[in-house]
């Protein structure tokens, strides 16, 4: 496990005073003892202490605490819920840590023109919960959704299970306020769905903290449907399953959401959360949930069962009721959580690959932990072909930690090979910055380095997360001190 300890000999007395003028006392937090709570995010095998910790409650706040790093010259880095797995919000040294936590109202909701604007800190399944009584939803739907923030959501561009249909985050933010790493206060797109000109929100949404600090989120709501059904299939094979997926989007069906678990995993599930819905002896099982009118999901489900039953699905269950359908899916809500049940520690990737390669994949991932030595659990939006390895191990064993994240390693670059990428929604923050040059060559590493230079001109916006430097992997995967990220000079 990373652990670095700060070693800057700046004058924090001044910019202390600064931060309690601004914010209050009870607004910055300074003991080293509470400051250890900030020191990673989800991904914890990286852990960096922040300088300082401030909690603004409003974007004037978010400004002036900008504005002061700017002229002290210090880093700063964002934070959420700390829900991350890929160390985006992972502190760097000497550096300030922003967190979003208590800017958490929802500031206007518009049913009539299906919008709502939340502050950042606000939970993702707060803005279901205050529309769902006049019949909405917010799409974008993270495991993490009960206690992720909408701030980390668009700064990761989270996905989650209903991504297949209605998309990522990015197709549900209409504009943003934004505080630049300047201290300057803009506005992102705007309320309406369509904007001429520059897609700049779109730049922004999946920039991880790189740009600068969102403050305000307009997000787009749905209309729930009238009729929503899950079908739970399970299969003597991995690759019966998989063709499954395929045969079902290339008949022109496109679930709500289609998600696949692997014996491995939906015995871990079986154990914990004890749902009973998942056979313990299948290979693999594949949750459909299908939406729409009442007359389009009875079409979907008849044509959805036969193509599972064509390729060998043992049992399929059927569940149109609220509860029964919470039930189907809470066992791969909990999928993660439930490895902690059968090992110390995991490590979760994220990679993307094309639908007709996810057999394929599938068995050079196998492959890969065979030669590794480690377990691989595979839970993932097989729809998108949206992947989340697992990669079970023990962090206490000296030198565990290197050798798990060479086997990430391999299956992202294998996840490229095949035609993807290497992320689908957990971003990539400091962990996987060093696979970047895997996907784009030098001139669009340094392109969006031109884009980031015009938001973030001094480089002390959230410093050594998404570009690879140094530009070797071993170096770069575990060089976490901002030092090792200068700014571009030439810029």
């Amino acid at each position: 496990m990373l652990t670095l300890e700060t070693s800057s000999q700046r004058d924090w007395t001044p910019i202390l005073q600064e931060f309690d003028a601004i914010l209050g006392e009870s607004g910055v937090i300074r003991r080293k003892e509470e400051l250890l709570v900030y020191e990673c995010d989800g991904l914890t095998s990286y852990k960096q202490r922040p300088a300082v910790v401030v909690l603004p409650r409003t974007t004037e706040q978010v400004a002036q605490v900008i504005r002061v790093c700017d002229r002290h010259q210090v880093p700063f880095v964002a934070r959420g819920a700390g829900t991350g797995l890929s160390g985006g919000a992972l502190p760097v040294e000497d550096c300030v840590l922003i967190v979003t936590a208590r800017m958490n109202q929802i500031l206007d909701i518009d049913l009539e023109n299906q919008r709502v604007v939340v502050q950042p800190g606000v939970i993702n399944n707060w803005v279901t919960q205050a529309v769902s009584g006049a019949g909405f939803y917010y799409a974008p739907d993270p495991s993490s959704q009960i206690i992720c923030s909408i701030g980390g959501n668009v700064a990761e561009n989270s996905g989650g299970v209903h991504c297949l249909k209605y998309g990522v985050t990015v197709n549900h933010v209409l504009g943003l306020k934004v505080v630049t790493a300047t201290g300057e206060i803009v506005d992102l797109g705007s309320k309406i769905p369509e904007m001429p000109g520059y897609d700049l929100t779109g730049i922004f949404v999946g920039s991880e903290g790189t740009l600068g600090i969102a403050t305000e989120i307009t997000l787009r709501i749905l209309k729930a449907p009238e009729t929503i059904r899950v079908l739970l299939a399970d299969f003597s094979s991995v690759e019966a399953a998989g063709q499954t997926v395929s045969d079902i989007i290339s008949a022109g069906i496109i679930p709500g959401g289609m998600e696949m678990m692997d014996n491995f995993s939906i015995n871990a599930v079986e154990d914990v959360v004890g749902t009973n819905c998942y056979p313990r002896d299948a290979e693999a099982i594949l949750l459909i949930e299908l939406d729409g009118s009442e007359v389009e999901v009875d079409t979907n489900t008849q044509r959805v069962e036969a193509l599972c039953r064509q390729n060998g699905a043992r049992n399929i269950t059927a569940a149109s009721d609220p509860q029964e359908r919470l039930t189907l899916w809470k066992g791969r809500k909990a999928a993660f959580a439930a490895m902690g049940r059968i090992s110390p520690d995991y490590y979760v990737q994220d990679g993307v690959i094309p639908r007709t390669k996810l057999q394929y994949v599938l068995q050079e991932i196998e492959a890969l932990s065979q030669k590794h030595g480690y377990r691989v659990a595979n839970v993932f939006h097989a729809g998108d072909g949206n992947l989340h390895p697992l990669i079970l191990y023990n962090n206490a064993i000296p030198g565990e930690l290197e050798k798990v994240e060479d086997l990430g390693g391999d299956i992202l670059k294998l996840c490229v090979k095949v035609g993807g990428s290497i992320s689908g929604e957990h971003g990539i923050g400091a962990d996987k910055r060093c696979y970047m040059p895997e996907m784009f060559s030098a001139a669009d590493l340094e392109t969006m380095q031109y884009v980031r230079q015009v938001f973030n001109p001094k480089g002390l916006a959230n410093p050594g997360k998404i570009f690879p430097t140094p530009k070797t992997c071993g170096e770069a995967a575990r060089a976490i001190a901002p030092s090792a990220f200068p700014t571009l000079e030439r810029f």
